[in-house]
């Protein structure tokens, strides 16, 4: 039986199984390739800015990074840069001391990071649902061309090949095609997963050293703890 046959002796309810799948297929493998697009675009444009965030954490100039984020504005890294540095500068700019900021500015790294991964996870919800739906959608067609099977028994009186053909091949068409749009769709879900795994400790990795780099925060440590060490001390030689 050709394809052309077996789409000629296909039921309403095989007909719409198979199209519903061939809607799917396409949908992911649009919404594939768009997210690898953007990914790539969103990590090769990180790997530029780290290049300039490098420079600024060896000593560069404030203003010289406020450029660069500008410049960069699909690399993840540059977002979440760009949120705590501008923090920093405005309250610099207003006269207030930068580093009472920091709080400020690490709540400001901290929502970036947030609003930057739920755009980037943009579109996998979808690609979940339709690796997990879509054999479920195939075992329904498959369901359908065995009843179909069964009616052809039924109106021959007979079971032959000739009388369940049909109905078989449909079932087994929307088995397949099921099981070929689940694949692909969850493939590319665990692959996008890993990588934004990778860009969420990217983005803290940067986020701990734009910190550390503003506020010097070992240095601050070490300093609040001086007053500590004194007064141990004095306590001491009073006793």
């Amino acid at each position: 039986m050709s394809i052309t046959e077996l789409l000629l002796n296909v039921g309403p309810f095989g007909l719409a199984v198979m199209v519903c799948l061939a809607a799917l297929s396409i949908f992911s493998g649009g919404l594939i390739v768009d997210k690898e697009r953007r990914l790539r675009s969103a990590s090769r444009q990180s790997q530029k800015f780290k290049v300039e965030f490098g420079k600024f954490l060896k000593g560069g100039e404030l203003q010289e990074l406020i450029d660069a984020t500008a410049q960069h504005e699909n690399s993840y890294v540059a977002r979440v840069v760009s949120a705590g540095i501008l923090e920093y500068d405005g309250v610099r700019q207003t006269g207030g001391d930068p580093v009472a900021s920091l709080e400020l500015v690490t709540s400001a790294l901290r929502d970036s990071m947030s609003e930057t991964l739920i755009q980037l996870k943009q579109g996998l919800g979808f690609l979940a649902t339709i690796g997990s739906t879509a054999p479920f959608i195939g075992l329904f067609g498959t369901v359908v061309g065995i009843i179909n099977a069964f009616q052809g028994i039924a109106a021959t009186g007979s079971g032959g090949m000739s009388a369940v053909s049909g109905g078989i091949a449909e079932a087994l068409v929307a088995t397949a095609l099921g099981i070929f749009v689940a694949i692909p769709a969850v493939v590319a879900f665990n692959q996008f997963t890993g990588r934004l795994e990778t860009f969420h400790v990217e983005m803290n990795r940067a986020s701990s050293q734009l910190v550390n780099c503003l506020f010097k925060v070992p240095e601050v440590m070490a300093r609040e703890s001086k007053p500590l060490v004194k007064m141990a001390g004095t306590a001491h030689a009073a006793r």
